[in-house]
Formats: C-alpha cells, structure tokens, sequence
C-alpha cells in the first residue's frame, strides 16, 4: 500500500484536555499516519494519549506518551505529527493532552 493509502487510513483524532488547558485547540494540524509496521503485525486499531509541551510562539516543544495500547506501536508517528501541530501564541510551557484514535478503514 503506498503512502497516500497509509495516510488516508488513520483515524481523525479526539481531543482530550485536561484542567486550565481546556480551551486550547491546534490553530492547525498534522495527522499521523497509520504505521507500515502495525499493518504488517495485523494491528488495526490503536489509541494513544498523549501529553503536547506547547512554547510562547504555540509551537510543540515536546511531546510525552502517556498511554498507549498497544504499547510502542503508534507512537513515533504520533511523536512525528504532534511535533508538527501549531496552537495560538501564549504562555510558555503550557500542557494539552491529547487522544488519538487509529483505525483501519
């Protein structure tokens, strides 16, 4: 299956935050792709939780997996778009978290 294919696989995301955070969305996003690997290994569906370091300019300064099931699969291509997501300018170290949902379609 080609990238675009891969791509088009995974599942939109769920935003979840937590506590003074609630009102945060990314002014714009990146969604990861579904994973070549998890395919080949018969994963069809994952879901990780992530926790997104976001600086003054809003951009993600890093990015913590927090839970993942199964574990280690998604999580690079989740660390990969994440990095690349963009929030509004504000304080410096601010923390969303953030639920994704993979699926096969």
């Amino acid at each position: 299956m080609n990238k675009s294919a891969l791509s088009a696989l995974a599942a939109a995301a769920l935003f979840v935050s937590l506590g003074a955070s609630a009102q945060m969305h990314p002014v714009s996003k990146v969604e990861p792709e579904f994973p070549r690997e998890a395919q080949l290994a018969s994963i069809d569906k994952g879901r990780v939780k992530a926790r997104l370091t976001i600086d003054a300019g809003g951009e993600v300064t890093r990015v913590d997996i927090v839970e993942a099931n199964p574990r280690r699969v998604f999580d690079r291509a989740v660390t990969r778009s994440l990095s690349q997501w963009r929030y509004e300018p504000g304080a410096a170290g601010r923390t969303v978290e953030v639920e994704l949902d993979f699926k096969i379609q």
